[in-house]
């Protein structure tokens, strides 16, 4: 135990069998128990666990037989430990990248009842994240920028960090079971906590780069879940600010989007009114294509000040 608190580490495993025992090996001694999720790995990942299990008894092994993806495996360690009762749930990539030195850091915050989820930052100083490319590390600052919008956690930074920790409390509110199997997860995840109106923070911590590889291709990547994240804002909308209470920021929302295409669309007809079809109305309908546009704008950016000033509040639904 950890300060008298039940701490469980899971980790998802995939095709990791140069990484995973050294992995296994710096988890520290006061976790009770690993959760380690081999899922499908084309190597002898599998065998390495279990091998592993058999002669560490804290490691609880978890064989997928077809790969789901590290959001199925980190939900499959969460629905352990809630059964096992455990009171604090750390997650941790298999390759190696996340210094277990840093661990008792990244759970200290919900051990104290501060906060209920903290994520790791690689992304605060140049030496925590020495090694990360320039291409990784503009890939992940535009998931970061989009994931704020979407999730509501306007301070954080590097929310696609896979070192976090997360409190029972959460986990029993949040229906983290149908959270999005693959790397969506962690967006998702940040946006139950915000409907739910858990807090969380961020705890700096170095990266390790080494011959482990991502696998995450930002250029498509970052398209694809986009369209994930469009839809865990509205959800979060819906849900937060008129479901389980009422913000008129929601007005402010739409009325800015729709002005705002209204404006860019009308922008757009008014060049071409000039420009091919030789129309000379291109001040009249430029100007107000130009109001229609600002003042949309206006209103998305006091719909996120607003969204912002929320944030601050200490106040939750549990």
């Amino acid at each position: 135990m950890y300060r008298e608190k039940k701490i469980a580490v899971t980790i998802p495993a995939y095709n990791e069998e140069k990484l995973i025992i050294n992995t296994l090996e710096g988890i520290p001694a006061f976790v009770d128990r690993i959760y380690v999720v081999n899922d499908c790995s084309k190597d002898s990942t599998g065998k390495l666990i279990e091998d592993y299990a058999a002669a560490h008894p804290r490691v609880f092994p978890i064989q997928h037989e077809v790969n789901q993806g590290p959001g199925a495996a980190i939900k499959h360690g969460y629905a352990q430990a809630l059964e096992e009762e455990i009171d604090i749930v750390a997650t941790m990539d298999g390759d190696g990248q996340m210094d277990p030195e840093y661990l008792s850091k990244i759970i200290d915050p919900v051990v104290d009842g501060k906060v209920d989820f903290t994520v790791g930052n690689r992304l605060l100083s140049p030496e925590s994240r020495k090694g990360m490319s320039k291409w990784r590390y503009f890939g992940n600052a535009i998931l970061s920028l989009l994931t704020k919008i979407a999730s509501g956690y306007w301070q954080l930074m590097d929310p696609q960090n896979g070192y976090t920790a997360i409190s029972r409390r959460a986990l029993e509110v949040i229906p983290f079971q149908k959270m999005y199997p693959r790397y969506g997860y962690l967006n998702e995840r940040l946006t139950l906590l915000n409907i739910y109106g858990f807090r969380v923070r961020n705890v700096p911590h170095p990266a390790i780069y080494g011959t482990e590889k991502s696998t995450i291709r930002y250029h498509t990547y970052i398209p694809r879940v986009s369209k994930l994240l469009l839809g865990l804002f509205i959800r979060r909308m819906k849900m937060k600010y008129i479901v389980f209470g009422f913000h008129p920021l929601v007005f402010y929302y739409c009325f800015g989007t729709i002005f705002s295409i209204i404006g860019l669309i009308g922008g757009i007809i008014a060049i071409i009114e000039k420009f091919i079809w030789g129309y000379n109305v291109l001040f009249v309908h430029g100007m107000l294509s130009m109001v229609m546009f600002t003042l949309g704008m206006m209103f998305l950016f006091f719909a996120m000040l607003f969204d912002m000033e929320a944030e601050k509040s200490d106040k939750g639904w549990y």
